[in-house]
């Protein structure tokens, strides 16, 4: 028997797809939801059937509450996956979800905003023990006080708003002189993309790495890790590419941290799967930095080392069912690698890229993993993330996952839009990172090695394809040596 009559996806892209494919797996029939500009979208045509939410603005669909509410009933579904990004963390909508009589896939509203107030949840955190990063998260919000507080903790020091994520409003200050200036631009922020101007502080940590652990949590008792991801590849706090084991840990640093990751769930009284993530210093020392209440774009890698699936695990405890394995269970297996291919342009700055994918070619090969969200034909806007798909790789060393995943990275090719795929070949091919040695200032610090050259203009893509086209043999014609239809991309031209 199904554990739910249908699931509605409450989201877009390449995870909207991810979750289409094991609800298949499972024998559990799927709605998908699309705005006016995703009609035709992959994620669509994954799922058994999909429902209208709206015009292209996201405000007025994908994160319009009432709409998915009105959709998950149409299509006679009786739970939802939030995915990531959206509503996926959001304790209004998951309270609204349960009191409409359907099952939310993910922690209840109250964990959502234990966990969702950066203030409450270092004070959570650090009553359970969990160590945390020298800062203030005092109610006293006054720009004096903060400043007072910002010199008793010591310069540099970090601004972050108490709600949100992604990076938004946070700013680093290193002088008394800049804090000011600073604080005004990070409650601008913070206002405009949470609606919440409250902030704490932070020492500012030189050259930390970002590691998180991934817990499980089912409503009977049983709380577990699956492990630890490095994932201090980032440009503008945004991950990039993350991995399993880090190179960073020893079996008893790792120990530690992980346990400190249930100790931080089990404060929440976490259910269901999330992430706790640490900022890991140069001398060892780890400090709880925020608890992600949802599946994380990165979770493939996990998969990669347990074998487990984590979407499948998620529906199987918002049905009620017991987590089917204890932490002794739990091992890793070899290691992976993740990386994120956005429709970016490094070369500007990282602007995203919008407009329509001509050709995407996805590698294969053992120990490969191609998740996407596109396909030939697909429409990039300017109204989502940029995330076009994410690239894994999985070896019995790290060595052997960077190897996969450099020869991935050459088989890939996404035309029509310009993208950051030059750029993770060259971080994967770094010195540096082959080594294990890098922080989250990485991209900063190598930007001009990690820049790729100016990708061809869509004139010239236009041409390739159309090229491409015209070189197919026509079999009435006798065999000749055809052309390369990519000889017209010249100086372009993809190796």
């Amino acid at each position: 028997m199904s554990l739910f009559r249908k699931i509605l996806i409450a989201n877009r892209g390449e995870i909207a797809v991810r979750v289409a494919r094991t609800c298949r797996a499972m024998g559990i029939p799927t709605a998908a939801v699309y705005s006016d500009v995703d009609k035709g979208a992959l994620h669509v045509r994954e799922a058994d059937e999909a429902v209208a939410i709206g015009p292209a603005e996201a405000a007025r669909s994908y994160l319009d509450k009432d709409a998915l509410l009105a959709a998950a009933r149409k299509a006679g579904a009786d739970a939802i996956h939030p995915g990531y990004g959206f509503l996926s963390q959001n304790a209004d909508f998951a309270d609204a979800v349960a009191g409409a009589g359907l099952t939310f896939i993910g922690p209840p509203g109250p964990v959502h905003r234990a966990m969702g107030d950066k203030k409450g949840a270092r004070r959570l955190m650090a009553a359970a023990g969990v160590p945390i990063v020298p800062g203030y998260e005092g109610d006293d919000q006054q720009d004096a006080t903060l400043l007072a507080e910002a010199e008793r903790i010591g310069w540099p020091v970090m601004i972050k708003p108490s709600r949100g994520g992604g990076g938004k409003g946070m700013r680093a200050v290193a002088r008394r002189e800049d804090f000011g200036a600073a604080l005004l631009a990070s409650r601008r922020e913070a206002r405009a993309a949470f609606g919440d101007e409250v902030v704490v502080l932070e020492r500012y940590l030189a050259r930390p790495r970002h590691v998180e652990v991934q817990v499980l949590a089912d409503d009977h008792g049983r709380l577990i890790h699956l492990l630890e991801r490095e994932c201090s590849i980032q440009r503008r706090h945004q991950k990039v590419v993350e991995e399993t084991p880090s190179p960073a840990l020893t079996p008893e640093r790792r120990a530690a941290l992980c346990a400190a990751g249930v100790a931080a769930a089990r404060a929440a009284g976490y259910r269901n799967a999330g992430t706790v993530e640490f900022l890991l210093a140069a001398d060892g020392a780890f400090y709880f930095l925020e608890m992600n209440t949802r599946l994380q774009v990165e979770h493939p890698v996990t998969e990669a080392v347990t074998g487990l699936d984590l979407v499948r695990l998620q529906i199987e405890v918002a049905a009620g069912r017991p987590l089917p394995l204890a932490q002794a269970d739990v091992a890793g297996r070899g290691h992976a690698l993740e990386c994120r291919l956005y429709a970016e342009d490094p070369d500007h700055d990282d602007l995203p890229s919008p407009g329509r994918i001509l050709h995407v070619a996805a590698p294969e090969g053992p120990g490969v993993r191609f998740d996407s969200g596109i396909a030939a034909g697909s429409e990039v806007t300017v109204h989502y993330d940029p995330l076009l798909a994410k690239l894994v790789t999985w070896g019995w060393s790290r060595g052997e996952a960077i190897e996969r995943m450099a020869a991935a990275l050459r088989r890939t090719s996404v035309l029509g839009v310009v993208t950051n795929l030059a750029r993770l070949q060259a971080v994967v091919g770094h010195p540096a990172f082959r080594k294990g040695d890098f922080h989250t200032g990485f991209l900063e610090e190598h930007l001009r090695e990690t820049t790729a050259p100016a990708c061809p203009p869509p004139e010239a893509v236009a041409a390739a394809v159309a090229a491409l086209h015209r070189s197919r043999p026509d079999p009435r014609a006798r065999a000749t040596a055809a052309p390369d239809p990519w000889d017209v991309l010249g100086p372009w031209r993809l190796g």
